[in-house]
């Protein structure tokens, strides 16, 4: 499943997250590369350390914590903290898939990546190229959004970033461990999950939302992991 979340970010909490990456000293990205990303993977990357990168995961994570689409979408267990990168002219990321276990390094907690996430910080007018295409049983989806948008894509599926050609294209990036492991299932409980929103807006609270809510927890339960 791709999703795409619009206005992730408060329009406060981008500003603030574009001043401090705006200001901040990029190295090599392929510091956290793996051994087959590393030989297609040209851009800049954000030091874990970094003045400022601490406050901008700050901001990142309590709009995760906030917001609904995602977190029935996700059904986050663990989330690697954000990343950030920035790919100006010429640089792109071939094809590549996300390495399946990732490492925390400062508190040593290992994450398995079921769902990846790329947040747009920097306005598609800013910037030529850098489009995002996810490819998947149904072709390649080319991906390429306003700023403070996210879109949360599979991290089994082959994906690239084509290359850059005017300006700067800035977005932070990260993992999550999902409660539920197999993405379908994620699907159908998303599914389900919004369809019982829609009709206790058109209904309110009737025996059928009351019933298709049991219904959905308990698929829940049969299938998270804890």
């Amino acid at each position: 499943m791709l999703l795409q979340i619009p206005n992730f970010l408060s329009s406060q909490a981008l500003v603030r997250c574009r001043e401090l990456t705006a200001s901040a000293d990029w190295v090599d990205g392929r510091v956290t590369a793996g051994t087959q990303s590393a030989a297609v993977k040209r851009n800049q990357q954000l030091p874990e350390d970094a003045p400022g990168a601490r406050e901008a995961q700050r901001l990142i994570l309590d709009a995760l914590g906030n917001n609904g689409l995602f977190l029935s979408a996700a059904l986050p267990l663990r989330v690697f903290p954000p990343l950030f990168n920035r790919y100006e002219n010429g640089m792109d990321f071939g094809s590549h898939v996300d390495n399946a276990i990732r490492t925390h390094i400062a508190s040593g907690q290992h994450i398995r990546t079921d769902i990846s996430v790329t947040l747009f910080l920097s306005a598609p007018e800013d910037y030529d190229g850098g489009e995002l295409i996810v490819e998947n049983t149904f072709g390649s989806q080319s991906v390429k959004l306003p700023a403070g948008d996210a879109v949360l894509y599979p991290s089994s599926s082959v994906h690239h970033v084509k290359p850059v050609t005017r300006g700067a294209r800035v977005a932070s990036f990260f993992w999550i461990e999902s409660r539920v492991r197999e993405a379908e299932k994620r699907r159908l409980l998303f599914d389900m999950d919004l369809s019982i929103l829609s009709l206790r807006e058109a209904q309110g609270e009737t025996k059928t939302a009351v019933t298709l809510t049991g219904c959905y927890h308990n698929l829940l339960r049969m299938w998270a992991g804890a």
